[in-house]
This record gives structure tokens, C-alpha cells and sequence, in this order.
């Protein structure tokens, strides 16, 4: 990444989640607190880059799951640094005329975002917006005010791996307006840090490494697993339901299949 390139209000004093992951994904739109902080982590929890990249896989998986059952709007909130695998990409794969718009607080995140979509997007398919997740309602009216999405039709939305910086039972309240705003036959994909089912070893890194993010500036909050069921409310569960997220309709024998991150994916009822 150019050194010289520092979108305005980006924060380099502490570490950031979404500079953390693009790092442990092998991306370069981070710094070196960021770094720092990712091989301080990587000491703490080893396996902390194998876990990353299963939670970016089961994006993928949960992704093409919704194109493949007919849903081709995507709305990705706490979207990250763009990295291999973005959603607009896999979902591309399935239907070349799909459309994402990218949500995202982190300066970093939204300018890389912006930079990708004009290189390799479609600006009447592809857009990226800046906002705070726990603006349902603005964020929904601004994602549907860059034209791209089709309030007609039905949504995918996605929350993986960002729920857990959201802290705060009011999030309960945030995501259950998200999910009475989708249209029937929507898809909700999440993914979430849990200690629920953890033990072990797993349990005590996992432990030290929501204690470290405390020194970044979006600490880590756990939620058991009955509370992450939860964010789905009434929506449908496809098999095999709330799980790790290596296990999560596996296709690659080499992901690990930890309980620290548990995902699913549901779909609204029909009217």
C-alpha cells in the first residue's frame, strides 16, 4: 500500500479491527500499530490467521449460497478492508447482473472499497458507503438511495466477523430492525466470536485475545451462543444451522473448525 496514501480520519495511535483482518488475511491497507498488534495476537492465539481465513470462506460459501437460491442483492454492513474473495466478486460468479453495496465506518476500509469499485466495479451494480451499522434506518435508506438496490426484490444482508466490535444489548434491537426491513425471502448471514461450547486451551486464547483488543479502538465483546440464535429472530435456518464457521457447509478439508466463531445463514418467510 502507498505509504502516502491516508484517507481523512483514519486513526493510526491504536490498532483497528478492520486494518487487523485485512493483515491476518495477507492484505497491505494497514499500518504498523496494526501489524504490531497482529503478531501480538498471533503469540497469544496462533491459529488467529487460519481462523481468519475460515470466516472469510464461509463468506464465500453463505455468499454463493444466497445468488444460488435466487437472492443477487447484497448488502454487506461492516464490509472491511476488500481482500480476496470480496462479495460482489463470488457473487458475480453466479449471476453477472448481482449488485452489493458495501457498509463500513472505518475510513480505510470505505476508500480501499471506493478505489476497488472504481477499478474492477460497476457503478450502477456496485456501491460503498460510510456509516455506523447501528444507524438501521440511515443506512438502509442510504444504501437504497445509491441505486443500486431494488427495494422490490429480496436482499441478502450480511454481519461477519463485526457484531462482536458492536457492543451492547440495544445491538439486539438494531439487528431486529434490520431484519423487519428486508423483504420476504431475504437472506441474514452472520458470523460471531462466542465462548459458548469453547473450552481449553481455545477458551483461554480466545479469552486473551478479546482482552488485547481493548487496546485497539474496537474492543471485542463475547456473546453466548443462545444470544447470537437470537439476531436471527423468526427467520429460517438453512442446515446446518448456527455452527463453526470451518464447518459451515464445508468444502475444504483444511479449514479449521474451531468454536470460537460460530455463523449461519437464514431466510425471511415468505408473506
Amino acid at each position: 500500500m502507498d505509504p502516502q496514501f491516508l484517507p481523512e480520519g483514519v486513526d493510526l495511535e491504536r490498532p483497528n479491527a478492520a486494518r487487523i483482518y485485512d493483515w491476518a488475511l495477507g492484505g497491505t491497507a494497514n499500518w504498523a500499530v496494526d501489524r504490531e498488534f497482529g503478531e501480538q495476537l498471533v503469540r497469544t492465539f496462533p491459529l488467529i490467521r487460519s481462523l481468519a481465513r475460515a470466516n472469510r470462506a464461509f463468506l464465500g460459501r453463505a455468499v454463493r449460497h444466497c445468488a444460488e437460491n435466487g437472492v443477487r442483492q447484497f448488502l454487506d454492513l461492516g464490509s472491511g478492508v476488500p481482500t480476496v474473495g470480496n462479495v460482489h466478486e463470488i457473487a458475480n460468479e453466479v449471476d453477472d447482473d448481482s449488485r452489493c453495496v458495501y457498509v463500513d465506518n472505518e475510513p480505510v476500509a470505505v476508500a480501499h472499497a471506493k478505489i476497488l469499485l472504481e477499478k474492477s466495479g460497476d457503478p450502477a451494480r456496485h456501491a460503498v458507503i460510510a456509516g455506523d451499522l447501528r444507524d438501521a434506518d440511515g443506512i438502509w435508506e442510504s444504501a437504497f438511495d445509491t441505486g443500486v438496490l431494488d427495494p422490490a426484490k429480496p436482499v441478502a444482508l450480511l454481519t461477519v466477523a463485526v457484531l462482536h466490535f458492536v457492543p451492547g444489548p440495544e445491538l439486539a434491537t438494531v439487528v431486529a430492525r434490520y431484519r423487519k426491513l428486508l423483504p420476504a425471502g431475504s437472506f441474514y448471514v452472520l458470523s460471531h466470536v462466542t465462548m459458548s461450547d469453547v473450552e481449553g486451551d481455545e477458551l483461554e486464547q480466545v479469552q486473551s485475545v478479546v482482552k488485547q483488543y481493548e487496546q485497539s479502538s474496537t474492543p471485542a465483546s463475547f456473546r453466548d451462543r443462545e444470544e447470537i440464535l437470537g439476531f436471527f429472530g423468526d427467520f429460517d435456518l438453512v442446515a446446518p444451522g448456527l455452527v463453526p464457521v470451518g464447518a459451515w457447509r464445508l468444502d475444504d478439508a483444511r479449514s479449521p473448525t474451531l468454536s470460537c466463531t460460530i455463523g449461519g445463514v437464514a431466510r425471511k418467510p415468505a408473506l
